[in-house]
């Protein structure tokens, strides 16, 4: 019954899966995930989707965005709360993100557990926007907020919604009339409270400690606010007074070189692309020097080297690199050598262990050995490595008493 992966796709997904859960899940999850998804004479979906633990469901939920149909309508149709919001979310693990199917968009906006994940994908008619723009829950009007055939007028009034991340979105909207957009991008910015607020939030009442959290949120939310619409037509936006829209005007390729050595001193991360494409600046040794000093100001998953791959023999270089978060960068090379990926898997650095846990070169007894790390993630990673032997698979049956 163990084979191979249906998808390499479905590998990620069902490695991630297991990141935080317990051993015993970890073996469990990742026993059946090796398990091909098919549609076999009288047996039907043989999946996460029908484990018994609501928990597992809305995990797989989360990570399997591919899913076949039926099992994505199994999902969205669970008995289970916690299963149907995973399903229909705001927000997935990967993407790209779903689509429900048309005939279930109905019964999802009509689902309070799923009505904000399905405001997208809903025709949005007259009734139904005021309907939603109504809605006591916040992420609803959220996602109102940035619906396309939004109305004019349910859009001005988003404008003045009392939770700043509702506004945000109007802010956000190409459509939004200029002044509007001004006043929303004050109202964010002002009465902002002194950074010691929160110690004394014991005497704050509930609705008010909630209000300035979800201020605080907004704020950085505009801080990180990229607009495609604006790297798509840059020129207008440049001198922008809004620091999101320069920046998202910094991210185009369209920009004449002039206002390309301006954005090429931003020290931000959605700059950095920018700069990597500038012919004068495109070296291995400005792209390793970039990724090696870029530290962003906030936790994201991208890096310069994403977007500048860096050539085998330097990614090589980097695998016996004094900083571990260079030598995470070694297992980008599909042809890394055998020695290399060895010494790798047994690095003090746990991120390092992670990153080599998914190499198709890493030998079988070294992936073997990995699935009794210390750190859970460096586990689970290398359980899903669809190169881990059966000798590995059994371990984990064994180990959760399958």
């Amino acid at each position: 019954m163990l084979s191979g992966w249906s998808t390499d796709e479905d590998a990620d997904a069902l490695a991630a899966l297991t990141a935080g859960e317990s051993r015993a899940s970890l073996g469990r999850l990742t026993v059946w995930g090796r398990c091909r998804w098919r549609w076999g004479a009288g047996c039907g979906w043989w999946s996460g989707s029908a484990d018994p633990n609501p928990k597992v469901r809305a995990t797989l939920a989360q990570w399997w965005t591919s899913a076949p149909e039926p099992v994505r309508r199994l999902l969205l149709t669970d008995p289970d709360d916690s299963v149907r919001t995973g399903a229909c979310a705001t927000c997935f693990r990967r993407i790209p993100h779903p689509v429900p199917p048309a005939d279930l968009v109905p019964d999802l906006l009509a689902d309070p557990v799923t009505r904000a994940g399905a405001v997208r994908h809903c025709t949005l008619d007259t009734a139904t926007a005021h309907r939603l723009a109504e809605d006591a829950n916040d992420e609803v009007r959220e996602e109102l907020a940035e619906h396309p055939d939004l109305p004019p007028a349910l859009r001005d009034k988003l404008a003045q919604d009392p939770n700043l991340r509702v506004a945000l979105r109007v802010f956000a909207r190409q459509d939004t009339p200029e002044p509007t957009r001004a006043a929303i991008h004050a109202r964010i910015l002002s009465d902002v409270p002194p950074l010691d607020w929160l110690a004394n939030h014991e005497a704050l009442d509930e609705d008010t400690l909630e209000r300035e959290l979800m201020s605080e949120i907004a704020r950085a939310e505009l801080r990180s606010l990229r607009l495609s619409w604006v790297t798509a037509d840059p020129l207008p936006y440049v001198d922008s007074p809004y620091a999101c829209f320069r920046a998202s005007a910094a991210m185009s390729d369209q920009l004449p070189p002039p206002f390309v050595a301006g954005c090429s001193t931003m020290r931000r991360a959605a700059s950095a692309p920018r700069w990597l494409s500038i012919p004068e600046t495109r070296s291995i040794e400005t792209a390793e020097r970039i990724d090696r000093t870029y530290r962003p100001d906030k936790m994201v998953r991208w890096r310069p080297a994403d977007d500048f791959p860096l050539p085998a023999d330097v990614l090589r270089r980097l695998a016996t690199d004094p900083d571990p978060r260079m030598r995470q960068l070694a297992p980008r090379d599909p042809d890394l050598p055998v020695e290399l990926a060895r010494r790798l898997a047994a690095d003090p650095d746990d991120m390092v262990r992670r990153a080599i846990a998914t190499h198709p070169r890493l030998p079988a007894e070294d992936l073997t050995r990995l699935l009794a790390d210390p750190s859970e993630s460096v586990a689970a990673t290398a359980a899903a490595n669809p190169k881990l032997p059966t000798t590995g698979m059994y371990q984990l049956v064994a180990l959760v008493g399958l």
